[in-house]
């Protein structure tokens, strides 16, 4: 089945707009309320290998996606479409975070973006190569978890004083125990198999507290991809991912000792709850000597994320000034010791 949202005003094709978090009508300016707006639920069942090809109800052409393709664009007469049998029962997400950015807010940030770049080549910062851009709701899972560290460790506090001639130096051993409780909410995993993890990680972070119940028509006039991974897949990777924070906090609870040592730690972390969400992001693909970059951009916070290219002229001066000035210090620092003022 395809949702696609028309104007109740002059007919002509509505899609969601970032700047009034409304959806709008281009022709006419007509605009709707998306809270207020009534949801079609539907209840299917889908097979992720099946090719199954849908028509637009707009001028009646055929769409084929990939399988996990759940919003996307008609390519004859471009009206947004929203296959709502791959937004139904365990593949309805929970929340979205509604774009808050434009495609023409994003494009002009990325611009500028592009002319801050210090070592980028000069073509790079002025020329208009965008060849793409596209906004795109990446399926995320947001965990929340709680680890119970139980920890063991001998910690040593050193003194130091004087005595007569002798300066002695006493160590003392103390037996540590933590036994820690933490919890950690909304804890992100991208569930896409397309997009790059390590990308997807540097956009957070999302601002949580402008999640939204999920609606068909906030996908309007973008691209959305359902998840290729469970939960319980992609478990291991959110533990992974608060590792570091709790070994920071441990470290923290520790902190008055000189040294420490463990003996045992232990830590159990669980799955307390887990949601599906929509986050929004927009990839830009910027042609470049005959090479395609790409970037990404976090579309509610506006954070931009990618590796530009270098210019090696632009390097070797930057590092040159670098050493050069380095060179200086080390040389001053030399007259000073020796005493003598040149």
């Amino acid at each position: 089945m395809i949702l696609h949202y028309k104007c109740q005003g002059c007919g002509n094709d509505m899609s969601f707009d970032a700047a009034t978090g409304k959806l709008s009508c281009q022709s006419c300016g007509r605009q709707e309320n998306i809270e207020n707006h009534p949801e079609r639920l539907v209840t299917a069942t889908f097979d992720d290998n099946e090719v199954k090809e849908y028509h637009c109800n707009n001028c009646g052409a055929g769409i084929i996606t990939e399988t996990h393709t759940a919003a996307t664009s008609c390519s004859f007469c471009g009206a947004g479409v929203v296959l709502a049998d791959r937004l139904s029962g365990n593949l309805a997400p929970v929340k979205v975070i509604p774009f808050t950015i434009s495609r023409e807010e994003a494009t002009e940030a990325f611009q500028k973006w592009c002319r801050k770049g210090r070592l980028t080549p000069k073509g790079f910062m002025s020329a208009d190569r965008i060849k793409s851009i596209t906004g795109l709701y990446v399926p995320f899972w947001l965990y929340d978890l709680n680890s119970r560290a139980q920890v063991n460790a001998v910690g040593t506090k050193v003194r130091t004083y004087t005595q007569g001639d002798y300066i002695y130096t006493e160590t003392s051993y103390y037996d540590a125990y933590r036994d820690i409780n933490l919890d950690y909410v909304k804890v992100p995993i991208d569930a896409s198999e397309k997009m790059n993890d390590h990308l997807m990680d540097k956009l957070e972070p999302y601002e949580y507290g402008e999640l939204k119940e999920f609606k068909t028509p906030y996908l309007a006039g973008y691209i959305a991809e359902k998840y290729n991974y469970t939960d319980e897949e992609l478990l291991p990777r959110a533990k992974d991912k608060i590792n570091g924070y709790i070994d920071a906090y441990i470290s923290q609870t520790l902190g008055g000792y000189r040294t420490v040592t463990y003996k045992d730690k232990q830590i159990d972390t669980s799955k307390v709850k887990c949601d599906y969400v929509l986050l929004p992001v927009w990839m830009v693909s910027y042609d470049f000597e005959q090479k395609e970059h790409v970037f990404a951009m976090n579309g509610q916070t506006g954070k931009i994320i990618g590796k530009p290219p270098i210019s090696k002229s632009k390097a070797f001066m930057w590092f040159g000034g670098i050493a050069g000035g380095t060179f200086l210090a080390m040389k001053s620092i030399s007259f000073l010791v020796g005493g003598g003022f040149w």
